[in-house]
């Protein structure tokens, strides 16, 4: 047979001398009941005798007859249990290995992937409490129970306890300690068998008692007794129901139902005394009991008469033998039954007032449910899963237990529960289970898996309270929980303190509540409705917050970056479509290479409400290292930024780097990059000629749209003070940025960041190495900065011929304000010192001079942050070297670099340093401590664009603001393809092909006409964002040009750079629109009206404008079909082009015709295009198609008017059917009639004229013939042609006339 427990046990009779083992054993028995026992216990009978009464419980125990000891055991103390375990473990003294081992398997059946408890031999003693022994500290009584010895006390949760048990010693013979999953929190024990007492329990001796059954009782519920009258009651009847424990403002307290016997008669009881809330965990439903001492009261809040226990009630089993039912008349005592109106009332606090949503749809089901908890969805917000397959939701009950014993594989029973269906159309589960405080949740098993206790506390739970706060309906509760697990799990690790995130903290609100409340006042109705808790427990007509409900529609979401890419990314994808990328009437007549061209760069934008629910965009605000820009980031993923401001003002505010930014309003960008090899329009609508395609996302945004919901904390570092003069501060109105004034200021460190600090993207986290120590700093002013692009600074090893690899780079030229100065004793500092200074002094010194600072490597990050016109610090953290800003790095490379500057010297960034913004130049009170020649030669260097396209402007390299009104791609210009390096044409990261540039045409203010051509070569854009219709963009030392044909455009070069000052409204964003013509900009609004004659005087100033004018003659017009490969005519479905001989089978139509027109001042010759030579012809769609319809039989047809001149080269063909229809068409008088034209100025067909420029023209009247001088005529090109009807005509006419009047006068 095999021995129980551990082999080892003494078999020493009582008079047998005991072995060395064994008396060891007793010695350390004895001293431990010594010191952690006896102090503890009843007064009376000393330590020995307490001793011996444990050893006896032991042996009996143990041992039974034998009186063997359990040698193999050793004592474990409450204060060692819980600072020495940190895993789960289980003892059971009284087991055999059989046992335990069948006992462990039935654990791994219900979830085969988790461990059962391991065994541990220790033998656990203790009092059984409710928190009345606790000495030298307030007693405290709050319903849970304890195991106590004078070490300390740990909770306690057991199935079965009975009221003697309380204040017993108690020997626990199988029991199992749960940490808590946080380390360094003490867990509880789980009793998994009776505890034995150590002393023999005294009998109890029940006299009869005389009491009320619950019938005869509840009719003192609805009638009133005089208080003098009053007596108090002994009610016994069959416990049918028992409440939750509560604790609402301090005050815990139990509801409990007894039934009686023979009917269905019930009355509550409350019980709030704190010595009688134990009772709460000896009530078993369906069991029989007797309360003493009971009386009538009424609780205030809602009216409801109730029973209330007194300090003098008892809680007793049932036994009919031991009762006796007393007559009615004797509880009334001849007191007059009067209405019923509250006399004595109880206090509660049970109001949760707060708003609730309104009435739902659907109706729950109540039922009951017995199940096993397979896993712990989420502790703190009472969320629990059921036999693999259901949600339980503890919420709306009070654990005041913490939830103990809700481990995986603890068995559960559930009554009452509300069942709901598909709540929330997100969350994982279609069935929820949720208990009110109605609804009875029973915990029948214990878990028998080595799991941690998640704790639940109701203080400080954000969870709770919120729910509580905004008494929240199921639906809602579990999309609040979906979002704040989000939140957690993307923003902690950044955070790193979980509890300032996850909970309300006594200072102010978390980062979380920041985020959600302003949410759920959105969405929570605003009218206040209280939940009744009365109501809820007490009324035969149940009502509480789950018994109706509607499936939720999320009001938001806010989920990971990485999601948001990929949804970004999939829609823009999804959504597609060359053939709506161009105009059908465009690309009809476009060639292969132009074709593929134009749709080579498009882009989609998104904003909040693009998804649904509507996308909220959070994350850390990152500057990254590799790429030079902003990031918005989580732990899943980043996103490049663009941030403006609304005051114009370039975004600089480097103390906000490790905030965590909340935006609602944005613009989300997803860029593509198409390779393709469309043959013509028409095969635009399969996708069978994609080739490759590439995407790239960014987020632009405003940064007054910008909620804060998390600053890092900082230690500001002290500046010098050895300057007595007194302060010149800055503008209070552009010290809106936070004053910081230390290197932690901009990129602090955070706690509990991921071990991945030193990489690339995380690069500005190692910011505080330096906190509390000393570092030098200096302020400077830049002047000038250029862009990143690709640079090679280091020089070429003696005898290497090879080149140096290039470096992303970037560089500033900067003036030193003063000297270095020593950082060091942290306080806050609202002025710079450097600036205390005369302006004489500094002239005078050597502090100010002309530096090139060069930024590479980790540097970059401070890229977006460096604008000219900026105040910054230079820190080197950690130094106390005053020259640590002054070392020489000059390669010959530099040196050239310096000599073109004017700069005496050049600086390295070190990656260790850091720089911090202070202010503007702008926002100084006294600007004049800057040099005056400095300030004139940066107030001169932004123009505007109307200087930039005057004749008289001799400057190369400008800077100017404008928006941009369109957006296209386009093949380099001739002397422009290699304004990049050569070396950049393969560069790694290049979206585009090297010979391809982007125009940008720039207006000047928006709808203005005057208009701007900016190139920017592919090379460049892969560092470049936001470039979009509609932004306002700064355009920094661009090369101005002039071309052949007199037009004036500028070129990003590798010294240029541009600032985004203002966001496209998202009105002007025309999704995948590659030409991007912004809604508001010339070519989409209605030009102005002018004369012809206005052109020759103003030419530069205006890009397209409108004329009232007559349509005097057709000169030349040209109908051709062209091969979409070779441009070669296209005759009868294939290419003409023999040598060699051309594969293309399609063909491209193409008209053009050159028109004369007047308006009384002048003439113009205006070049028409495609569908407007059909607008000239007046030519209907059916009837345009048919012409190139037989065009294309013959492949071109060529007209000229006669004295006109034709297009170069051009001979008619020989006459036929469709030539003669054209040419009687072109002279027809139908033709002559008068249009509203849209032109534009062509500057590429000839000179454009200057005022005073006459030349001899004839003109014939009958057989007279007068020659006369007039004015040349201009070249246009045709944008839109209008039939003018003769009443607008009119009204039109007569608005130009009075315009041009009141501009003479």
């Amino acid at each position: 047979m095999e021995t129980p427990g551990r082999p080892g046990g003494s078999r020493a009779g009582p008079m047998e001398e005991p072995g060395g083992a064994e008396q060891r054993w007793l010695r350390a028995a004895r001293a431990f009941v010594r010191e952690t026992l006896c102090p503890a216990g009843p007064g009376g009978g000393g330590a020995e005798q307490l001793a011996d009464s444990v050893l006896r419980c032991l042996r009996s125990t143990w041992g039974g007859r034998s009186g063997e000891l359990p040698l193999g055991y050793s004592f474990i103390s409450i204060s060692d249990l819980q600072c020495q375990q940190r895993t789960p473990c289980c003892s059971h003294m009284t087991w055999s290995t059989s046992d335990f081992k069948k006992w462990a398997h039935q654990g791994e059946v219900i979830l085969p992937k988790q461990s059962v408890l391991p065994r541990t031999h220790l033998i656990l003693i203790g009092y059984l409490t409710d928190g009345r022994r606790q000495e030298g500290k307030e007693k405290l009584m709050d319903g849970n129970l304890y195991v106590q010895d004078t070490t300390g006390s740990i909770p306690c949760e057991l199935l079965h306890f009975e009221s003697e048990w309380l204040e017993l010693l108690f020997l626990f013979p199988s029991w199992a300690y749960i940490p808590q999953t946080s380390q360094g929190s003490a867990g509880y024990v789980e009793i998994l068998a009776d505890p034995v007492p150590v002393d023999p329990r005294p009998e109890r001796v029940v006299d009869t008692i005389p009491i009320f059954y619950p019938a005869t009782a509840a009719q003192l519920l609805s009638t009133r007794v005089p208080c003098q009258k009053r007596a108090k009651l002994n009610v016994a009847g069959e416990l049918a129901r028992l409440s939750t424990l509560l604790c609402i403002h301090h005050k815990t307290f139990f509801f409990l139902f007894l039934k009686c016997f023979a009917s269905a008669a019930c009355i509550p009881v409350l019980v709030q005394k704190p010595p009688q809330l134990a009772w709460h965990h000896m009530l078993q439903l369906g069991h029989g009991y007797v309360l003493t001492a009971l009386c009538v009261s009424s609780l205030k809040a809602s009216g409801h008469k109730v029973f209330v226990t007194s300090f003098s009630s008892c809680l007793l089993p049932y036994c009919a033998e031991q009762v006796k039912e007393q007559p009615l008349e004797i509880a009334w005592q001849g007191g007059a039954i009067q209405p019923v109106s509250p006399e004595s009332t109880v206090q509660l606090p049970l109001e949760l007032t707060d708003e609730k949503l309104p009435v739902p749809a659907k109706e729950s089901k109540i039922l009951s449910y017995m199940g096993i908890i397979t896993r712990v969805l989420n502790a703190k917000a009472g969320l629990y899963e059921l036999d693999n397959k259901i949600c339980l939701c503890l919420a709306y009950q009070h654990l005041l237990n913490s939830a103990r014993g809700l481990r995986p594989g603890a068995c559960v029973e559930l009554r009452d529960i509300h069942l709901l269906q598909k709540p929330l159309a997100s969350f994982p589960f279609v069935v929820v289970l949720g208990a009110c405080l109605h609804s009875i949740v029973l915990l029948k098993g214990f878990s028998r898996l080595s799991t941690f206790h998640q704790p639940v506390a109701s203080s400080g739970n954000l969870y709770m309270q919120l729910l509580f706060r905004y008494n929240l309906g199921l639906p809602l509760y579990l999309w609040l929980v979906s979002l704040l697990e989000m939140l957690e799990q993307r923003f902690c690790c950044f955070i790193g303190r979980r509890r300032l995130f996850i909970r309300s903290v006594p200072q102010g609100p978390g980062v979380a509540e920041k985020f959600l409340v302003p949410i759920l006042n959105a969405v929570v109705p605003s009218k206040a409705q209280v939940r009744d808790v009365h109501r809820e427990i007490l009324a035969e007509m149940h009502h509480c917050p789950l018994q109706q409900y509607q499936p939720l529609e999320p009001p938001c979401q806010a989920p990971p970056l990485s999601l948001l890419r990929s949804v970004a990314e999939q829609r823009s994808k999804e959504a597609f479509n060359p053939s709506q990328l161009l105009s059908p009437l465009e690309a009809q007549h476009m060639g292969t290479q132009e074709l593929n061209r134009r749709l080579a760069w498009s882009y989609d934008t998104f904003s909040a409400e693009s998804f649904q629910p509507r996308m909220v965009l959070m994350g850390m605000l990152r500057a990254s290292c590799s790429s030079g820009s902003l990031q918005l980031r989580d732990k899943s993923a980043s996103i490049p930024c663009v941030i403006s401001r609304r005051d114009g003002s370039p975004f600089a505010d480097t103390a906000l780097i490790g905030s965590l930014l909340q935006v609602e309003t944005y613009q989300l960008v997803v860029e593509q990059f198409l390779q393709s090899d469309f043959p013509s329009w028409e095969q635009l609508w399969t996708l069978e000629h994609v080739r490759g395609r590439e995407t790239r996302l960014y987020v632009q945004f405003c940064f007054e749209d910008v909620q804060i919901l998390h600053t890092p904390e900082v230690q500001v570092q002290e500046g010098p003070t050895s300057s007595d003069n007194p302060p010149l501060g800055k503008k209070d109105v552009c010290s809106s940025k936070v004053e910081l004034g230390s290197p932690e200021a901009k990129l602090p460190k955070l706690e509990g960041t991921s071990p991945r600090a030193g990489s690339e993207e995380g690069c500005d986290r190692g910011q505080s190495s330096a906190r509390g120590t000393n570092c030098v700093s200096r302020l400077f002013l830049v002047t000038q900065k250029e862009g990143l692009m690709s640079r090679n600074y280091l020089p070429a090893a003696e005898g290497d011929g090879e080149e140096q690899e290039l470096q992303l780079s970037f560089q500033a030229t900067i003036l030193w304000m003063d000297k270095p100065q020593l950082w060091g004793h942290p306080r806050e500092t609202g002025n710079l010192p450097e600036l205390e200074q005369s302006s004489n002094q500094r002239e005078d010194s050597e502090a100010q001079q002309r530096v090139l600072l060069l930024f590479m490597g980790r540097s970059l990050r401070w890229f977006p942050f460096l604008h000219p016109g900026g105040l910054y610090r230079l820190i080197a953290p950690q130094c106390l070297d005053f020259g640590v800003f002054e070392q020489p790095c000059l390669s010959p490379l530099q040196g050239r670099l310096l000599n073109q500057l004017g700069c005496p010297s050049c600086l390295i960034v070190s990656a260790t340093w850091h720089l911090q913004h202070e202010t503007w130049i702008s926002c100084l009170a006294q600007p004049q401590v800057i040099p005056e020649s400095e300030r004139a030669e940066m107030e001169q260097k932004v123009f505007s664009i109307p200087e930039l396209l005057s004749n008289s402007f001799t400057g190369s390299l400008v800077s100017f603001c404008g928006e941009i009104v369109e957006r296209a791609l386009c093949a380099s210009p001739g002397n422009e393809k290699l304004s990049a390096p050569c070396s950049t044409r393969p560069q790694k990261g290049t979206l585009l092909p090297w010979d391809h540039s982007v125009k940008l045409s720039v207006s000047a203010a928006p709808s203005s006409p005057v208009v701007l051509d900016v190139y920017i070569a592919a090379a460049y854009l892969q560092h470049l964002w936001g470039l979009l219709p509609g932004a306002k963009i700064l355009f920094q030392n661009l090369q101005r040009k002039i071309s052949r044909f007199h037009n004036v455009y500028c070129t990003y070069i590798a010294s240029s750079c541009i600032s985004i000052l203002a966001l496209p409204p998202t009105c002007l964003l025309l999704s995948s629109n590659p030409a991007g013509i912004a809604s508001k900009s010339p070519a989409a609004t209605s030009p102005s009206l002018v004369f012809l004659s206005n052109l020759l005087l103003q030419p530069h100033s205006l890009s397209q404008s409108q004329i009232l004018c007559h349509l005097s003659c057709v000169l030349a017009l040209s109908l051709q079909w062209i091969c979409s490969v070779c441009n070669s005519i296209f005759r009868e479905g294939r290419c003409s082009r023999h040598s060699p001989p051309c594969p293309s089978h399609t063909g491209v139509s193409q008209a053009s015709a050159k028109i004369l027109v007047e308006d009384g001042t002048g003439e113009a010759l205006v070049l028409c295009k495609n569908q407007q030579v059909a607008a000239v012809l007046g030519l209907s769609p059916v009837e345009w198609k048919a012409v190139q319809s037989n065009v294309q039989r013959r492949g071109s047809i060529f007209i000229q008017h006669g004295g006109a001149s034709a297009r170069p080269g051009c001979v008619e063909e020989p006459q036929d059917l469709v030539t003669c229809y054209l040419k009687s068409l072109c002279r027809s008088r139908a033709i002559c009639r008068p249009i509203l034209l849209t032109f534009s100025l062509d500057r590429k067909s000839s000179k454009i004229p200057q005022p005073d420029s006459l030349q001899p023209r004839r003109f014939l009247c009958g057989e007279m013939e007068f020659v006369s001088r007039v004015g040349a005529r201009l070249s246009l090109t045709c944008l839109n042609i209008q039939e003018a009807d003769p009443k607008v005509l009119c009204g039109l006419s007569s608005k130009r006339i009075k315009t041009s009047i009141g501009h003479s006068a």
